[in-house]
């Protein structure tokens, strides 16, 4: 079985919004629901699964019912996450568990909720790669060149060619991830950026899939305005396909 887990933790501070940046709008709509859109529009999730503190909860099924065209978003699973990302992971990886049970073949593929440009296909090589090697993260080369840095000191300048810009979704095996995530340190938790180094720590191969540009991370304010006209192109190829 393979499901979706849809990580909307974060709080939104670098916006300075009066509400997590998940739930702040594009196109009339929250950037979650969009994201919530395309993650349906992939017919072979077993559920998708929504993860948020719990106080918004009650908020994120309201905008769910009241903003998602998609009949379907009415199966969508709405859950407390974890203080953390990797916890808010297992969370869901308990909940699957209780719920549908977890096996060595099951899957989850976790994306930031606040990435609301994700496509069908970037969603299917990643369950692709996995089932090849164990376990896929989306990614797209370096386009600047990457400063290695100490105290505000250069101490290395790697080699761009080799250098990717880690976006999500990350695709995992479920039982897999869990055990390893529990076999690593507190030291070895407490460094954690994001799943797939779990894997990296562990010696188990993750496979890139191939991202875009559009993929984006909606951190900043200026990043509403990109958001923005992405949604609307996004909007106008839709309705010139349709008509």
């Amino acid at each position: 079985m393979i499901f979706g887990l849809i990580l909307a933790g974060g709080v939104g501070s670098r916006m300075g919004a009066d509400k997590p940046k998940q739930y702040l709008e594009i196109g009339d709509k929250p950037i979650i629901v969009h994201t919530i859109e395309r993650f349906i529009e992939y017919e072979s999730f077993e559920k998708i699964i929504v993860l948020c503190p719990d106080e918004w909860i009650g908020y994120t099924r309201d905008i769910i019912k009241d903003k998602c065209e998609n009949k379907k978003a009415a199966d969508i699973e709405i859950i407390t996450g974890g203080d953390s990302r990797n916890e808010t992971i297992m969370n869901g990886i308990a909940y699957i568990e209780e719920h549908y049970g977890v096996d060595d073949d099951t899957i989850i593929v976790t994306h930031d909720a606040a990435r609301p440009f994700i496509n069908n296909r970037i969603i299917s090589e990643n369950v692709g790669k996995t089932l090849e090697y164990g376990a896929a993260t989306t990614a797209i080369p370096a386009v600047d060149t990457i400063l290695d840095c100490n105290n505000g000191v250069i101490e290395n300048i790697p080699d761009r060619s080799s250098m990717y810009q880690c976006q999500t979704p990350q695709t995992f095996h479920a039982k897999q991830l869990r055990e390893l995530y529990f076999s690593l340190t507190d030291s070895e938790r407490g460094i954690l950026t994001d799943a797939s180094k779990i894997l990296v720590l562990s010696g188990k191969k993750v496979a890139i899939v191939n991202g875009e540009r559009t993929n984006i991370k909606i951190t900043y304010k200026e990043d509403m305005i990109f958001a923005e006209s992405i949604a609307k192109q996004i909007f106008s190829i839709r309705s010139a396909t349709c008509s």
